[in-house]
């Protein structure tokens, strides 16, 4: 299980530097309105208001989510930025890639 978890964090890396990422609450929530956010990660520790905004926004849009097992610290070191909550991945091979690592 460490392994994947490793894989997908690095996956995501290498998405964001393609920038095949957005993050932010506001942008992501632009990016699965807009259908360009393919799959939206979402960190363990995320407060309730921004789950609930974020999970609710991908249900009525039909985007995937998925609550990582991870929290802020290793998902936002993981696209080397700090204190990010989530992030919404832009690419169908990304997402597929990531959908599988995750389960």
């Amino acid at each position: 299980m460490k392994n994947n978890n490793n894989n997908y964090l690095n996956i995501v890396g290498i998405a964001f530097r393609a920038g095949q990422c957005s993050t932010g609450e506001e942008t992501i929530v632009k990016d699965i309105q807009k259908s360009r956010a393919k799959l939206v990660l979402i960190a363990n520790d995320v407060g309730p208001q921004t789950k609930k905004k974020l999970t609710d926004k991908c249900q009525s849009y039909g985007v995937p989510f998925v609550i990582v097992a991870d929290d802020r610290d290793r998902l936002s070191n993981a696209i080397g930025k700090s204190q990010r909550v989530a992030v919404a991945i832009l690419n169908d091979g990304f997402a597929k890639k990531l959908k599988s690592l995750l389960g």
